[in-house]
């Protein structure tokens, strides 16, 4: 048989167990997409992809996924086929499944590897992206039937995988409630990770089950057995507690035994009533002998993911050995369905289920909030909550702020790739240059050959960092022009202060704050004056060499005669004195004209006088009498 048709066959057997659930409308479209899409097609783990999308349907079906959820896993990799677009996909499916889609495909692509982002950051990427808790079943699914297909991935890319599990997509569960999600992706990936661990872990449970039998089933009977004659109806099982949670807890608290452990077992008691919760905890301390400090009323106090339960713990509890403790947990039937199930509890997919679909979003964000507060305070003020993900072709992530356009994402992606932006194609297709990104959004930028950037975009940028990116480009293109129009400020002010212009060399500017600036650092102090960027009375305040003028104190004015009084154009206070050449003090002529002297001095003369006319036209300035 030759490879094509072993992977068709492969397909057919794969899908069939789940047809079923395609037939007709909506589901029969997907279900026929879906062949067409992945027929032929491998998942990276080497099974085919319909199986892969199969098996990951039979592990979301317990939570009783509505029509958009089915139709979401059987088409969660139909973007990386690249034969169908998102905009496609809400055509023939709905709003709601393109954005499940593009969650799903975003979310698929959340690693630990290369990632910029501290792991709370990723975690909280994950609970997110989608105020639609459907999103994030569907990628814990995905990753719990993952861990079941490792056999032919490399034993590197499996390390890293169940890292990524431990680290992030098991918390996530838990945050959100989902112990049996918890429960089986780290039963699946803590061997993988730390496979001595497991190990060692495992050979002290088999020490333990040698050395006091199987004694949970026996426990579990006797208090059935007894709550029975109390009347309480009753479901009492027992549990071992998790390898990887054992190994947690053994690091954090130092341990070298797991009998050292109070809660290393425990049984389970589910009743009618939270009334009942309350009798049977008085009776296991009646018939056992409670461990002090060892008792939680999650039921009055409930875990910010909805959590309730009695904890307590107790020793001498008939059928479990003497020297044993065993932790108890009493809860109702909707808690321990809770328990098990998390936000996907309250969650109904069935018509009618508003109230029960506003408590599932009022819960996530209540997860979100609890998430925030284990974030760093730097980091809570600008919450991943308002920010959004999207993808590159090649599949990395890069976070923008809500509102962001194409244009923000290629300045993220490196100042020359803003620069040279010619277009954008987000998931397929070209878009607007002010085109606001969405989670999960796939953005491929094409460029110019030579950088052409626009002053326009600057209206168009979200992001303050892009913004000045694109400013420092622009300013340098025209950095002559601004260096010279600073240039003319600064002398404008000079002249202002009687002093002499700027030279060639900017020497007036070698000295700045005690620093010796070079050329090109003076002309900077120019550059930023004639951009706005920053104000002349700073920069004359960082120019050593004007230091003392501008602290020495004025001179007051002062004239030959009271009586007569000279303005200088600008009302500026300059100290005066009448030229003795011409003597305009006493021969008053109609026009005046002011010369500046080396020590800053007004020197008035009368105007057609010829010493004046001998003098530098330059060091003139407008003077008259004043009326």
């Amino acid at each position: 048989m030759s490879a094509q048709k072993h992977i068709a066959t492969e397909d057919a057997l794969a899908i069939e167990p789940i047809k079923h659930l395609f037939q007709g409308g909506r589901m029969g479209e997907a279900y026929a997409l879906a062949e067409e899409l992945y027929r032929g097609r491998l998942h990276w783990t080497g099974v085919s992809l319909l199986e892969h999308v199969s098996g990951v349907l039979k592990v979301l079906l317990p939570f009783e996924p509505d029509e958009d959820t089915l139709i979401t896993c059987l088409l969660h990799h139909a973007l990386e086929t690249r034969q169908v677009t998102l905009m496609e996909l809400e055509e023939q499916f709905g709003t709601k499944v393109r954005s499940f889609i593009s969650g799903v495909h975003l979310l698929s692509h959340v690693t630990m590897a290369n990632s910029r982002n501290s792991i709370e950051d990723l975690r909280l990427m994950l609970l997110s992206v989608s105020d639609d808790v459907r999103v994030i079943f569907i990628i814990l699914c995905d990753r719990c039937y993952v861990l079941t297909q490792l056999a032919h991935v490399p034993h590197e890319e499996q390390r890293r995988l169940c890292q990524d599990v431990l680290n992030l997509f098991a918390p996530v569960a838990a945050r959100l409630g989902i112990h049996t999600l918890k429960q089986r992706l780290e039963l699946l990936a803590f061997p993988i990770v730390y496979p001595a661990d497991a190990e060692r872990i495992g050979e002290q449970m088999e020490g333990v089950a040698r050395r006091y039998g199987k004694f949970l089933p026996k426990a579990a009977a006797e208090l059935s057995a007894a709550l029975k004659q109390q009347g309480i109806a009753s479901l009492v099982d027992g549990r071992e507690k998790q390898s990887y949670s054992v190994f947690m807890k053994m690091k954090a608290k130092s341990l070298s035994s797991v009998l050292s452990m109070s809660d290393l077992f425990a049984l389970r008691v589910v009743v009618a009533t939270e009334e009942e919760c309350y009798r049977v905890l008085g009776m296991l301390h009646r018939l056992g002998r409670p461990v002090q400090n060892r008792f939680k009323d999650y039921i009055a106090f409930p875990k910010p993911n909805g959590y309730q339960s009695l904890h307590t713990t107790i020793a001498q509890l008939p059928g479990v050995p003497e020297n044993m403790f065993i932790e108890v947990q009493v809860r109702t039937h909707e808690m321990h369905r809770e328990a098990e199930y998390g936000i996907a509890a309250h969650w109904s997919y069935k018509e009618g289920g508003m109230a029960d679909r506003a408590l599932q979003r009022l819960q996530l964000h209540t997860v979100l909030a609890s998430q925030h507060s284990t974030v760093e305070s730097e980091r809570e003020e600008s919450s991943l909550v308002d920010h959004i993900f999207v993808l590159t072709p090649k599949g990395d992530i890069v976070e923008l702020p809500e509102g962001a356009t194409p244009l923000d994402f290629a300045f993220q992606i490196h100042t020359d790739v803003g620069l040279a932006f010619r277009a954008a194609h987000v998931n397929g297709s070209i878009v607007p240059l002010d085109y606001a990104l969405e989670n999960g959004d796939v953005v491929e930028i094409v460029k110019h050959r030579v950088p052409r950037p626009s002053p326009e975009w600057l209206q168009l940028l979200k992001m303050a960092s892009s913004r000045s990116r694109l400013k420092r480009h622009l300013y340098a293109l025209n950095r002559d022009a601004y260096v010279a129009h600073g240039r003319d400020l600064l002398n404008e002010e000079l002249v202002r202060m009687r002093l002499p212009p700027l030279d060639p060399d900017l020497t007036l500017l070698r000295l700045s704050e005690g620093k010796m600036l070079s050329v090109h650092e003076r002309e900077d102090l120019l550059l930023k004056l004639g951009q706005g960027g920053e104000p002349l009375s700073a920069i004359l305040a960082r120019i050593d060499a004007l230091k003392s003028t501008l602290q020495a104190p004025q001179r007051k004015v002062r004239l030959q005669r009271k009586d007569v009084l000279i303005e200088i154009e600008g009302n500026l206070p300059m100290p005066m004195r009448f030229a003795k050449c011409c003597k305009p003090n006493e021969n008053h002529p109609l026009e005046l004209i002011g010369s500046i002297t080396r020590s800053a001095d007004v020197v008035v003369h009368a105007r057609g006088c010829k010493m004046l006319r001998a003098g530098n036209p330059e060091r003139r300035i407008k003077v008259k009498w004043r009326k």
